[in-house]
């Protein structure tokens, strides 16, 4: 359990990123900066054991704010959806950059939810 009796969901750290255009440009995708994600896992569906992954797809801003979230498959779950979103809103990156310039880009995140302990791979 986190802070507040809520409880926190870890992600995958490793982030696919999105490109439509920009061939042959040096592209650097946006990283997380933390390696838990401020998503909080609905109690009442942890103690009714539903689990699913969201996939969303996150446009990063040249500053590093998440300032779109859009999801692209759901859970089957609305609860881990919404939280999903409202989680991924407050990530923080080091932004993109093209060429070595901060851009805005589009990248995509799984969030994971599940009620059963991570393993030392997943961490």
């Amino acid at each position: 359990m986190g802070a507040g009796g809520s409880l926190r969901v870890g992600f995958v750290a490793a982030l696919l990123l999105l490109v439509g255009c920009g061939q042959g440009a040096d592209l650097e995708q946006p990283t997380p900066l933390y390696g838990e994600a401020p998503i909080d896992y609905p109690i009442g569906l942890w103690d009714e054991g539903v689990e699913g992954t969201t996939l969303l797809r996150l446009r990063v801003s040249e500053t590093g704010e998440v300032d779109s979230v859009e999801v692209v498959e759901t859970s089957g779950h609305l609860g881990l959806d919404s939280a999903a979103v409202a989680g991924a809103r407050d990530l923080r990156f080091q932004p993109g950059r093209r060429n070595g310039k901060r851009v805005r880009m589009w990248a995509s995140l799984p969030v994971h939810f599940s009620t059963r302990p991570r393993s030392s791979e997943e961490r």
